[in-house]
């Protein structure tokens, strides 16, 4: 999706378009969308660099003495929307923050893992090639617009119209990601009724990241036109399974991607085993990052397909991690465990962190489990040594506070910020009285 504009180029493609308004997107700590919109007239202004706003609104930014930041926008991720509202067309940039004095601010999610993307350079790769598979789940809405827990349709796994109502959404999300330069590989209905996935093309982990965040707008605007919500929520159901976002990674140097090697009897490089023992190694310290909420750890549970046990296998989807069976240029990883919820940002940066500290420290890689973990005992697991995933959010927010190189990825005030807000979270929901237990014991005791 890169063009490689100058600002000439946008400029002059803005009045070309007739684009009236422009918004500048970035992202807080939690991964949510925000933006400052401008006027055409202050278009020249933002392409300088000289659009401010105040930081201390922003969720795990600055505090009100030290408010003002201002937006320096991606050139090349100029785009115009699809959709024209009444008042005229919109364009877009995803923008950087930096602080007054001109140095990137340190809690900027884009900047961090722009930092991560610096050391793989001076490690010698050129990138970190990242393919998302984000699902979702339809619901219908109310009279008000609202969301309702009545799904749209009861389709399966790859299922068809008129099974699949969602059919119709989905292809115009679809068309609209086309629309704005996405290359979408795939687009079907999921596992659970009301839920359906759509993958787009590998890219760098920055432009990834910036590409989930569109695509998230991109579901709920298309969505919303067709009398439906779309959400991310990774468990809005019981008895049904959650939604996930597997990850299919790789690191290249140049043309050459460094996880293959054909002499190897899997095609995996050792840089590839030392990438995976690095992520296995982190797997339940970084987890608080790549399943970021009270509701992501009723997904992680054995029964639905979620990865629950730190492993890998070439051909077995149990584990938390599988390689699949492209070799050569298209040799990847596939992390299972993230979930859509996740600041991708943040969630790249660790699993990036991870497997760089497997490499640079060249940590063994434990034998595959080829059977499946799902219908394995928990002593069978402990003779192979295969450990849980954490079982809620709180024990996670205490496994990513014991891990120096995560923390020392992250920095300090995105990590002061971020478990600050996860462990108020965690109390609130601790300290809540929930339906199911007013039906298990209002009457019983």
């Amino acid at each position: 999706m890169k063009k490689n504009y100058s600002k000439e180029d946008i400029m002059k493609i803005a009045q070309e378009e007739d684009v009236r308004y422009i918004r500048l997107m970035f992202s807080d700590l939690l991964g949510t969308i925000k933006n400052v919109e401008i006027p055409l007239s202050q278009l020249e202004k933002a392409l300088d660099n000289k659009i401010m706003f105040d930081g201390s609104s922003i969720e795990g930014f600055v505090r009100i003495e030290e408010s003002d930041m201002y937006l320096y926008p991606d050139l090349d991720t100029w785009v115009i929307f699809p959709w024209e509202p009444e008042e005229g067309k919109v364009a877009r940039f995803i923008c950087d923050v930096y602080m007054p004095d001109g140095t990137p601010f340190a809690g900027d999610p884009r900047g961090i893992l722009k930092r991560a993307m610096k050391e793989a350079n001076d490690m010698g790769f050129t990138a970190f090639n990242v393919g998302p598979e984000p699902e979702f789940f339809l619901f219908k809405t109310d009279e008000n617009g609202e969301p309702t827990l009545t799904l749209n349709d009861n389709g399966a796994y790859f299922d068809l119209a008129p099974v699949d109502l969602g059919e119709n959404c989905r292809r115009d999300i679809v068309m609209t990601l086309d629309g704005m330069g996405y290359e979408v590989e795939a687009s079907h209905h999921e596992v659970a009724p009301g839920q359906h996935e759509i993958d787009f093309k590998y890219a760098d982990a920055v432009t990834t990241a910036d590409n989930i965040q569109t695509f998230k707008l991109v579901v709920k605007t298309i969505a919303r036109k067709h009398g439906v919500h779309a959400t991310f929520m990774p468990k809005p159901l019981y008895g049904v399974n959650g939604s996930g976002m597997h990850h299919h990674m790789s690191l290249f140097n140049g043309d050459v991607n460094t996880f293959y090697d054909e002499d190897d009897e899997l095609g995996l490089s050792e840089t590839a085993r030392y990438f995976i023992a690095g992520v296995l190694k982190h797997a339940r310290n970084l987890v608080a990052i790549t399943n970021p909420t009270v509701n992501s750890y009723k997904r992680l549970v054995p029964g639905y397909e979620a990865p629950v046990y730190v492993a890998w296998s070439p051909k077995n989807r149990s584990p938390l991690v599988r390689i699949p069976a492209s070799r050569g240029l298209s040799t990847r990883i596939e992390v299972r465990h993230p979930d859509p919820s996740t600041n991708p940002y943040l969630g790249l940066t660790v699993l990036l962190k991870a497997g760089l500290d497997g490499i640079k420290n060249k940590y063994d890689l434990v034998a595959p489990v080829d059977s499946n973990i799902y219908v394995m005992g928990e002593e069978d697991r402990a003779k192979l040594g295969i450990e849980n995933l954490p079982a809620d959010l709180n024990e996670a927010i205490s496994l990513l506070l014991q891990d120096e190189v995560l923390l020392t990825a992250l920095g300090e005030h995105a990590v002061n910020n971020f478990v600050e807000s996860k462990k108020i979270e965690w109390d609130m929901y601790r300290t809540q009285v929930h339906g199911w237990e007013r039906e298990q014991y209002l009457k019983f005791y």
